[in-house]
């Protein structure tokens, strides 16, 4: 595929991708039926199918997966390592100790927001925990004492997970294990706008320090050389991209492999610019969990595979030849 021809073609496989999944599920659709309830007439029946279930769920499979993916690019671009990944923070971990919480509680059953606003709550106290260790061993920040951090404070959660889920009934912890694996199903149009309120903003954000990542893809040394403020630029993106992180998790559960080897691939088709790169893998990767959402609502219908799994089948081979691929080049 020419360079100058990948735009066009993720924005399109960005589209197919969500006409698919408005028109294939349990209940198909002709493609007629599907642009009749866009248009608000046709069967009441599919335009609820179509704008209350199929169409949001899309929209957040495109927020949730473009911003996992640049999320990942702008993390592999600062810690200068093509095998970093959103959750490389400890958010994940944060994040699914809120969310255990709260079901281990029975707090979901009064109110249906109390699931995300834990899960985002938890890995916002992730990040900041992440953050404080980092800034307290010292004060420039430096990427190696940041990971450290991220995989100290992803190990408290995850000691904290296990300590919740041995002191819950059964149903809790299998609740517990289907949300950490991911999911689509429950997406509504207020889950979309909160997700986008984060999301967009911060992808604007990012993609205007594409020049500064650039230069501290080279070194640090050499972007301060070159007049870029090395330490806000490192803050700013990390908690940016952070951000991005949490609300997907929030909403969507713990999905791996999008951010890994979405900008992975990329980078082996349109080089290291994050000028290019980043808003490419946005549309990679909504493109891509849009559509491995599709296949766990297909696969084994009517039973729904958490898309977690999903994202790891086609994450781990395609990741392999990526790598083998990458050596040889």
């Amino acid at each position: 595929m020419r360079r100058a021809a990948t735009p066009l073609f993720l924005l399109g496989a960005v589209l197919l991708s969500i006409f698919l999944s408005l028109r294939l599920g349990h209940v198909p659709l002709e493609t007629r039926e599907v642009f009749r309830g866009l248009l608000g007439a046709g069967d009441d029946l599919h335009r609820q199918i179509l704008m209350e279930i199929r169409l949001p769920r899309a929209l957040l499979g495109v927020l949730v997966g473009g911003g996992l993916a640049l999320a990942g690019s702008v993390f592999q671009a600062l810690l200068r390592n093509p095998l970093a990944e959103p959750y490389i923070l400890g958010i994940s971990g944060g994040s699914a100790a809120g969310a255990v919480l709260v079901l281990s509680l029975g707090l979901t059953a009064t109110s249906s927001a109390a699931l995300p606003v834990a899960a985002f709550a938890g890995a916002l106290l992730a990040v900041l925990l992440v953050f404080r260790v980092a800034a307290s061993a010292d004060r420039g920040l430096d990427v190696r004492v940041l990971l450290l951090a991220g995989v100290v404070v992803g190990s408290f959660f995850t000691a904290v997970i296990a300590l919740i889920l041995s002191l819950s009934e059964a149903q809790a912890v299998r609740s517990a294990v289907l949300w950490m694996m991911g999911s689509l199903a429950g997406a509504t149009w207020r889950n979309v706008a909160v997700v986008a309120a984060y999301t967009l903003p911060s992808t604007l954000a990012l993609m205007a320090l594409s020049r500064a990542l650039n230069l501290m893809s080279i070194g640090e040394e050499t972007a301060s050389y070159l007049g870029t403020d090395v330490e806000r630029v490192k803050r700013v993106a990390y908690g940016v991209a952070s951000l991005i992180t949490a609300a997907g998790v929030a909403v969507a559960g713990i999905i791996g492999f999008v951010g890994l080897i979405v900008p992975h691939a990329l980078r082996l088709v349109v080089g290291s610019d994050q000028r290019v790169l980043l808003p490419l893998s946005f549309l990679a990767g909504a493109a891509f969990l849009t559509m491995a959402d599709l296949g766990a609502r297909l696969f084994l219908d009517p039973t729904e595979i958490p898309i977690g799994v999903v994202t790891a089948f086609l994450g781990v081979p395609l990741f392999l030849v990526l790598l083998r691929r990458s050596l040889s080049g």
